[in-house]
């Protein structure tokens, strides 16, 4: 990750140049670079920590699902929010997002896989708030900067597209509803998957809502299928 020729999708790139020449940006990278000196295990690996902006081109953006930060567990990251690997246990909060894409979306089966790969390749923007995490260590890089960046990244989405469904669960991504134009975007809101907040996530109905808004501007759906 070379502050001056960030490796980044070209159309991401063009969008968050700026962002990219900040000293704060130049900051997350020594950041980084001194932790793995220090013997610092940091996921998801380097090649995978733009993973979300290299799957899916700023112009193809339809829907946003807001995540905090990567898993902290061996194999889990792979730069996507609420996502991991084929072959990866899947994550208890992911379950519950199963559960409740089963009761919302015929023909939806719960795969046997955590890995939501389709769902980027589609539009779906799956946006952790932190980019990167130390192993075991939750929230552990949530003031390094790049909670400076992922904010710039949705004012973007914000001030230079229109009509894009903001998926925010929890009162952390709810808290990012001030970067975001509600009179241009639709934002759905529920609380988080996590199985600490019981049942209260399943019944919001947000993946058939996002359908039904992307019919109504002449887009097509998200097959939510795995």
């Amino acid at each position: 990750m070379q502050v001056s020729n960030v490796n980044i999708e070209e159309s991401w790139k063009a969008v968050l140049q700026e962002e990219f020449q900040q000293p704060y940006f130049s900051a997350i990278k020594s950041f980084l670079v001194d932790e793995k000196k220090k013997g610092k295990v940091i996921y998801p690996p380097g090649s995978q920590i733009f993973n979300a902006f290299d799957s899916t081109p700023f112009q193809d953006v339809k829907v946003v699902i807001l995540g905090q930060d990567p898993y902290h567990n061996p194999g889990q990251a792979h730069g996507l929010s609420f996502s991991v690997p084929m072959g990866v246990t899947i994550p208890a909060s992911l379950r519950n997002i199963y559960k409740e894409l089963n009761d919302n979306i015929e023909d939806f089966v719960p795969p046997n896989h955590g890995n939501l790969e389709n769902w980027v390749s589609q539009g779906v923007f799956l946006l952790n708030a932190m980019l990167t995490v130390e192993h075991k260590q939750a929230g552990s890089h949530r003031k390094i900067g790049w909670q400076r960046f992922t904010d710039a990244v949705i004012r973007k989405l914000s001030e230079e597209r229109e009509g894009l469904i903001f998926m925010l669960w929890g009162n952390f991504a709810k808290a990012k509803k001030a970067l975001i134009d509600i009179d241009k975007h639709h934002v759905l809101e529920a609380v988080h998957p996590s199985p600490l907040a019981g049942t209260a996530f399943l019944g919001n109905k947000h993946f058939s809502t996002a359908n039904k808004i992307l019919e109504e501007q002449g887009k097509q759906p998200i097959d939510w299928r795995l």
